[in-house]
């Protein structure tokens, strides 16, 4: 395992921390493992977050790395939580109470949050839409990453988000008047007329992490939806972490999942319980494990910086996953192209 003393030499007290709980198995009472909870608030990429909060709890759309589309302090906040959610800090922190009581009080009476109403872009016009799946799922995902989860208005904004389910199991764009908003090329789902690979793998992010809806049946069917996507990038593994961490532009809102990061829809298999015996999982995995380094690490070629970052993730990832599940493929492998081509007439 020589990628032990590789992580455990890394600059991010969080990173080490981590590696000790998740990977090596330490206890609290470790040594190693007080001494790293006392330095984790000094770590830059906690440290800047910690700086840049406002007083009512929220962070603004230029708080994190890069600019965030204008869709207000919500979605900054969100994103901050899940940062903060990931390195493992949770409601016992002043500052993620502070973030999470923001977020409770912008939620309206039937436990959604507002639909921003901005233009992002050509394709991209929110404006005119009355039910939007990221509207919930965007501010839900902080909140659970750092222990809302079980929340009683956090389970209410999930209920809200399984009335919105399609009847294939995905989750649309959104509605207007009644009607399903268009479905752009790169985030269609394989057989699902209006399903949103954004919106999905949003939903799918909430649900993760809430201890008893991450293996529920409509979190499986939605992954499966989602692995009818199949492609492996080696240019994109790491994008995920790399955002998370602040080396990736936090950008977008809709295009918010516009890449299918191998490495994080790993992730998902193992906490939504997917089966390594499904040939779309374990020839993800050979194809992640094939990119490995001769030390054990995998380099993300998006930032090299994140590359120790990406190692553990994966090692976590591979330490979960499992084929003694009751995991039930409904998807046929079919190809699948994200833009169908264009008859020629001639």
């Amino acid at each position: 395992m020589t990628w032990i003393p590789l992580l455990l030499t890394d600059p991010s007290p969080n990173l080490r921390l981590l590696v000790l709980k998740k990977l090596l198995n330490r206890s609290e009472d470790d040594e190693e493992v007080r001494e790293l909870l006392i330095l984790r608030d000094k770590d830059p990429i906690v440290e800047s977050l910690i700086k840049t909060q406002l007083h009512d709890g929220s962070w603004s759309s230029v708080d994190l790395s890069g600019k965030i589309s204008n869709t207000g302090n919500l979605q900054a906040t969100s994103q901050a939580l899940v940062r903060l959610g990931y390195l493992g800090f949770d409601k016992d922190h002043k500052f993620v109470r502070k973030a999470a009581d923001y977020m409770f009080s912008k939620q309206e009476e039937d436990y959604t949050w507002p639909i921003p109403t901005i233009k992002q872009g050509p394709s991209e016009e929110i404006h005119g839409y009355d039910m939007i799946p990221l509207q919930v799922a965007t501010p839900l995902e902080g909140l659970a990453a750092c222990g809302y989860s079980t929340n009683k208005r956090a389970e209410k904004a999930y209920d809200w988000l399984m009335d919105q389910r399609l009847d294939d199991g995905a989750w649309a764009t959104g509605t207007a008047s009644g009607v399903y908003g268009r479905v752009a090329g790169y985030r269609r789902i394989a057989h699902s007329r209006w399903g949103c690979r954004s919106s999905t793998i949003a939903v799918l992010n909430c649900l993760a992490y809430h201890p008893k809806r991450r293996r529920s049946s409509a979190a499986k069917r939605a992954l499966d939806l989602i692995l009818g996507c199949e492609t492996k990038q080696k240019n994109l593994l790491g994008f995920v972490i790399s955002r998370l961490i602040g080396l990736e532009e936090s950008r977008g809102w809709r295009t918010y999942y516009p890449k299918m990061d191998a490495a994080h829809i790993l992730s998902l298999c193992w906490k939504i319980g997917a089966s390594l015996d499904d040939e779309r999982i374990s020839e993800l995995v050979d194809f992640v494990k094939g990119e490995q380094g001769e030390y054990g690490m995998w380099e993300c070629s998006l930032y090299p910086q994140a590359s120790r970052w990406l190692t553990f993730d994966l090692l976590r990832t591979f330490s979960h996953l499992d084929k003694n599940t009751d995991w039930f493929s409904l998807e046929p492998r079919t190809p699948f192209q994200q833009y169908s081509k264009k008859m020629k007439r001639y």
